[in-house]
């Protein structure tokens, strides 16, 4: 799978550093240990130990591809290959659903209008031939200019043609959502890229238009807005225009004076309150006139001689016209706009070619770009064929595809009842959330948290019952040019932090947390075909698992090549559990394979029985205090004690002793009689560089030995090392 960039990502990504184009990113391939450094680490048995079961801890991601990949990557033997990676447990990832696409899960089905072969769609869920192979659609009424897949679309508001419009979505109309309807309006945001002197805007309308709406701008009262995904959303609200609130609404095509006097601005916006109800000539769904609909938006300001002049930019390429954002898209589209680039793996596929393994399976459905009766359907085949599904994952990424909190919980609630009508036991979630997002606008009362306004308006008509986990991603570094030592280093402060602030925006704590997809970056890098990739992966599962997370999916499970995102110092690379050959053939194994294959096989036991996790610490610090060797602490099933030790540190050996405490610290001894112990670091690995054509140049499992207990276990500079053997017996 090629590594995705995230448009909010990348809007924020910093500039890198020049020398890590010749100090390699990641130093594992030319440490040198230069001395020994001794520490401690210490297993805390009075604290209270959390528990995590192997089969449903340790997952990986299968996602959407691009055209011709899925045949490619899904053989037998790039399968038995991948399953040997000890991840067992599998999410399906929804690329659709990030590219503004309809989602055919299977190719087989019914439009609402078939002669046309257009509207609305729901596929068979009694098809008659396997589904081994799906597709996104384009979305003709499109009003977002950007998206976070292929981001090859544009929006139909500023694209120059009168005969194209957006249309928001019909299922956020009152006819579904009642009062939350004008609570929670639609709307519209044009961004010119710059501060610029507005007074007036002109509106082309389509059917249905709005009767009652109003213009507004973004007031930043601490200076400066850069962009919509790092706008300061706490120091600043919408301000309507003082002639900017519109009562009598007639459709066609006004220009508006919405101020005396110029306004300084950058973002515009459309608040649209009350819909007109009307569909277009000749429509013959109710849903063509349920909504808010445009055909072309100009914002400017109008001269002393009456002349109206346009900051928009009008073009039918993404590059070329003025960026803007809409709350919602409606999911109506034709048999034309198949996009032959957005593979999926089709659902039979998934489950009769071993694919997902033999555990239940991480399902999604569409939700921002889709319809309840399409989703009830797939959930009505899966059922159908017997598969085992263990969750719905209901959308993917609403947050940070700046989709408000409301729209997207009315969205959760009604696309809730139609999977529960089919199915009243499935466990749904939500829904792969964008780690990195926290604000949006403030609403009312001043709340700019996406998350907790999500809840709460699940919580405020007592459905928050319907939320059966919650799920996010976790890519932590956008900028992949910093020192990757220092950025291991973080992490795991980091982990805590994203906790803490959950936890405070309300998400419940008695469901499961899922991290549904994690990686080392969403932009492409070295860093993840180098040791660094597996040192991120063990230290930040094993955490999120001590913090309490549930399950934990690894993106990036198919074979894939490297490719370049972003700056140079970036270079190349991608996450992958294999680097494929020109074939598309899983051949060399890469740090993030043996890394699972070590957590899974031998720091966890191999089993799916319960794994009681320790609170483990590390004196080995930096000056600033962080953990240069993280440790994690498992007592396994077969009563033997399991250390996972990270050793982030490029350039030296780490000695460690072992000791185990109880209350007040007092210890009680370390480990009894040999141990076994696995490394995994430079003297299994090295990468050579050659851009796209890079690849290991030395690539071996982790290096078994045995060792007697009474001595320090040393730990290889950016290393992995499982130390297992006897100890103590924990309290009950």
């Amino acid at each position: 799978m090629i590594c995705v960039s995230n448009f909010a990502r990348k809007l924020r990504l910093a500039l890198g550093v020049w020398f890590l184009l010749v100090a390699p990113v990641a130093a594992g391939n030319q440490a040198v240990a230069e001395k020994k450094l001794v520490g401690t680490v210490t297993v805390d048995l009075a604290g209270k130990p959390g528990t995590f079961l192997p089969d449903e801890a340790f997952g990986r991601a299968m996602d959407g591809l691009s055209q011709g990949e899925v045949d490619r990557v899904y053989t037998r033997r790039n399968i038995e290959k991948i399953e040997t990676s000890g991840l067992h447990r599998v999410s399906y990832r929804l690329r659709t659903e990030l590219g503004i696409e309809a989602w055919h899960w299977s190719e087989e089905g019914a439009w609402s209008d078939p002669k046309a072969e257009q509207g609305y769609w729901t596929s068979s869920d009694v098809p008659k031939k396997p589904v081994l192979l799906s597709h996104g659609y384009m979305l003709p009424r499109r009003g977002n200019t950007i998206d976070q897949a292929n981001d090859q679309g544009f929006s139909r508001i500023d694209d120059g043609d009168p005969s194209t419009f957006w249309k928001s979505n019909p299922y956020l109309d009152a006819h579904y959502i009642g009062a939350d309807a004008e609570r929670f309006p639609q709307w519209i945001i044009v961004d010119l890229g710059a501060t610029r002197a507005v007074d007036a805007v002109r509106i082309r309308w389509g059917d249905p238009y709005a009767k009652r709406f109003e213009v507004q701008y973004w007031n930043a009262r601490s200076g400066s807005l850069a962009d919509m995904s790092t706008a300061d959303w706490l120091h600043g609200r919408w301000r309507t225009f003082p002639q900017g609130q519109l009562v009598d609404g007639h459709g066609g095509e006004p220009t508006i004076r919405v101020s005396p006097s110029p306004v300084q601005a950058r973002l515009i916006r459309i608040l649209m309150i009350e819909s007109s109800g009307t569909a277009s000539a000749g429509s013959t769904d109710v849903r063509d006139g349920w909504g808010f609909s445009v055909r072309e938006i100009y914002v400017g300001a109008i001269d002393a001689a009456g002349v109206f002049h346009d900051f928009v930019k009008h073009a039918a390429r993404r590059a070329r016209q003025t960026i803007v954002y809409t709350s919602s898209t409606d999911p109506w589209h034709r048999a034309l706009d198949l996009d032959l680039n957005t593979e999926q793996p089709g659902l039979d596929l998934v489950f009769q070619s071993g694919s997902a393994g033999k555990l239940p399976v991480m399902m999604p459905v569409g939700v921002l770009y889709d319809t309840p009766e399409n989703a009830a359907a797939e959930i009505r085949f899966l059922r159908s064929r017997g598969y085992p599904v263990g969750q719905i994952e209901m959308g993917e990424e609403p947050d940070g595809q700046l989709v408000s909190p409301e729209h997207y919980a009315a969205l959760f609630l009604e696309f809730a009842t139609a999977i529960h009508n089919v199915d009243p036991k499935l466990q749904l979630g939500a829904a792969g959330f964008q780690e990195g997002i926290i604000n949006t606008w403030p609403d009312d009362t001043g709340n700019t948290s996406w998350l907790n306004r999500f809840v709460k308006y699940l919580d405020r008509r007592h459905r928050l019952s319907e939320l059966g986990f919650f799920s996010f991603e976790r890519y932590p570094f956008d900028d992949i040019c910093e020192p990757v030592a220092e950025q291991l280093k973080e992490e795991p402060q980091r982990m805590e932090e994203l906790f803490a602030r959950l936890r405070g925006e309300g998400v419940p704590l008695s469901i499961p947390w899922m991290m549904t997809e994690y990686g080392y970056s969403a932009f492409a890098g070295r860093s993840m075909v180098e040791l660094p990739s597996a040192l991120l992966n063990a230290d930040m599962v094993a955490h999120f698992l001590t913090l309490g997370g549930r399950a934990a999916y690894l993106y990036g499970s198919e074979p894939s090549t490297p490719i370049h995102e972003g700056k140079p110092c970036a270079g190349y690379g991608n996450m992958m559990l294999f680097e494929a050959n020109e074939s598309g053939e899983a051949r060399w194994p890469m740090p993030t394979f043996y890394g699972a294959q070590l957590m899974t096989q031998e720091w966890a036991e191999p089993v799916n029985e319960p794994h009681r996790l320790y609170p483990a610490t590390s004196d080995i610090r930096d000056e600033n205090g962080r953990a240069v060797v993280s440790a994690y602490a498992v007592y396994r099933p077969d009563h033997k004690w399991s250390l996972l030790l990270v050793n982030k540190d490029p350039n030296h050996v780490h000695s460690v002793s072992i000791r185990f405490a109880e209350k007040r610290g007092a210890a009680v001894g370390g480990l009894k009689g040999a141990v076994d112990i696995f490394h995994y670091g430079p003297d299994q690995y090295h990468w050579t560089v050659a851009r796209e054509h890079g690849h290991p140049s030395r690539s071996v499992p982790p290096r078994h030995r045995v060792q007697e207990d009474h001595q320090p276990v040393e730990l290889p500079p950016f290393s992995l090392t499982v130390v297992r053997g006897s100890g103590p017996t924990p309290p009950q």
